[in-house]
């Protein structure tokens, strides 16, 4: 470009850019400095182009790279830039050179605006990349203009804060947990435990939050992810009543376990004592009685060689689940009551009312080699309509696996509609279908308006038997309950030493239920039977109907 036209440039831009100097300087003559060094570089820098294709774009790149370049020979960090500096820089990082510091100023600066709350962050970009006058801002969001006014002057100091912290991760950014094992002590909602903890960063707020109440940004920190991310994640959290809020902080509201190898090694040795008294006991009780052949009992599976006069009732089977089902109802007037369900369990806005947990267990842990894993466990589960109840068992020994969802309830609802109606009707041939492919009835022949059928599940036809078998159940936990508050004592002691003082009380709910329809009690009650041979592990066409009763209600 020709001297002439280069100096008609500069004389169109000399108050633009000393405007531009003064609002980014601290004085005046800061200002004059500032601009006559700009005006000189790009005097001279339009002097040995011929090729500038948009002029106000040439001259204000010029412009940012001397004023970056003033700050660090005045030794002045980030933190001298105005509010309005830090907007261009982000709204517009080609304006920057792409040396190191400036691209690592540019990615901080983005991620400081990640810190603001929802509403700064909301009024700063409409201010500063939008261009919208604040008036209109106020008018959108609904709020008072000098409450815009008011957060574009906070936001300023937050981002000038936050250019100039240190912020400090923990460990869970370079090493995040996963929960072991999620579960829930109630109704299911129409959500699944999945949708809630569905992924690894859900996961691991939760865990940054266990013991402490921690805000948004807190959390981020500790995570090293941006807020943006958490503060999502943290409110959907909070709806579903995972996470209680207390002004701006949050702490989890479930219980989150992270079992020791000690605490586990004295929880074996806790439900090995008790269901080696217990189990026996039942077992031994149950086959001398004479009770397994009461015809109120129903039970389709028989033995080899039966007859229809001489039916052999396969006994092994009826045990598996009958041994369980004594085992969780059985003796709830000794139970310790004192807290209800009520009082510790969270009401979901997806129609869930429960008590959720989760577990961490660390890689390396040193076991026993006798130590009972939970593999494949899901329930007791319970679903009751007016006349009858649906119990059952998901183990490692069963041929269908139960999910923790709204689509286990409807199965039950159906499973119970059906055989209240067959009872006196036929079913037709898709029910027969349905219920024979869950391991419910066993269907002989083709359906030429009804099938030969039988149930596959366990019947308890009456609230007489019912009772009964409770009272055997019963008679043996009143037996032993001295023993049993002996040998649980330390346990309980230990576990509620390791809980969250907020989360005692639910702890302690759940502690109530020890010895009776805790799932870990009835595990080891069969794997008790299981080592000493008096039961049988089940046979291959037993393993989707195993476990499972229809009871009176």
């Amino acid at each position: 470009m020709n001297r002439q036209d280069a100096e008609k440039m500069i004389t169109e831009y000399l108050k633009p850019i000393f405007g531009f100097a003064l609002k980014r300087c601290k004085n005046e003559q800061d200002a004059e400095d500032l601009s006559q060094d700009i005006v000189l570089k790009a005097f001279h820098a339009l002097l040995i182009k011929d090729d500038i294709g948009d002029a106000s774009k040439f001259i204000w790149t010029i412009a940012h790279n001397t004023l970056s370049n003033y700050y660090r020979t005045a030794s002045k960090s980030v933190i001298g830039i105005s509010i309005d500096e830090v907007a261009e820089i982000i709204a517009d990082p080609d304006s920057m050179s792409a040396d190191g510091d400036n691209a690592a100023t540019i990615r901080r600066l983005q991620s400081e605006i990640a810190y603001l709350s929802k509403l700064q962050r909301k009024i700063l970009i409409a201010y500063y990349f939008e261009n919208r006058k604040q008036t209109d801002i106020a008018k959108d969001l609904g709020i008072p203009l000098g409450t815009v006014k008011w957060h574009l002057f906070e936001a300023k100091k937050e981002l000038k804060r936050g250019m100039d912290t240190m912020r400090k991760t923990s460990e869970l950014k370079f090493n995040p947990i996963n929960f072991t094992s999620v579960g829930i002590n109630g109704s299911i909602g129409t959500k699944s435990c999945d949708e809630f903890f569905r992924s690894a960063l859900s996961q691991n707020i939760c865990y940054c939050v266990r013991n402490e109440a921690k805000t948004v940004n807190e959390i981020a920190d500790a995570l090293g992810v941006s807020p943006v991310y958490v503060e999502t994640e943290v409110d959907f959290l909070e709806e579903y009543g995972f996470l209680m809020q207390t002004g701006d902080r949050y702490i989890v509201n479930f219980i989150i376990s992270e079992p020791t190898a000690e605490l586990l090694t004295m929880q074996d040795t806790m439900y090995k004592k008790a269901a080696g008294l217990f189990a026996n006991e039942l077992y031994d009780e149950l086959i001398n009685s004479g009770i397994l052949d009461d015809e109120n009992i129903f039970c389709n599976k028989m033995l080899q060689g039966s007859t229809q006069e001489n039916p052999l009732r396969d006994k092994n089977f009826l045990l598996w689940s009958l041994i369980p089902y004594i085992a969780a109802m059985s003796g709830e007037k000794l139970m310790d009551s004192a807290i209800s369900f009520e009082e510790v369990a969270t009401l979901r806005p997806d129609g869930a009312n429960n008590i959720a947990h989760a577990t961490v267990v660390p890689e390396v842990m040193n076991l026993p080699d006798n130590y009972v894993y939970m593999r494949n466990w899901c329930g007791p589960y319970y679903h009751a309509n007016a006349n009858h109840a649906l119990w059952k068992v998901d183990t490692e020994w069963s041929g269908h696996r139960m999910g923790v969802n709204q689509y286990e309830t409807e199965v039950a609802k159906r499973v119970l509609a059906l055989y209240e109606h067959e009872e006196d009707n036929l079913l037709s041939k898709e029910d027969y279908a349905w219920l024979s492919e869950r391991g419910y009835i066993k269907t002989w022949g083709e359906y030429d308006g009804y099938f030969k059928t039988a149930w596959q599940i366990i019947v308890l036809r009456n609230k007489d038997i019912q009772d009964k078998l409770l009272a055997i159940g019963e008679k043996i936990k009143v037996k032993y309950k001295n023993e049993f508050d002996a040998i649980k004592a330390p346990y309980v002691n230990a576990v509620l030493d390791s809980v969250p003082a907020h989360l005692r009380k639910v702890k302690e709910y759940e502690l109530q239920f020890l010895f009776h329809s805790d799932g870990w009690f009835l595990l080891h009650c069969i794997v008790t039977l299981l080592n000493n041979g008096k039961l049988k592990p089940p046979m291959e066409d037993q393993k989707k109907s195993l476990t499972t009763l229809i009871v009176p209600n």
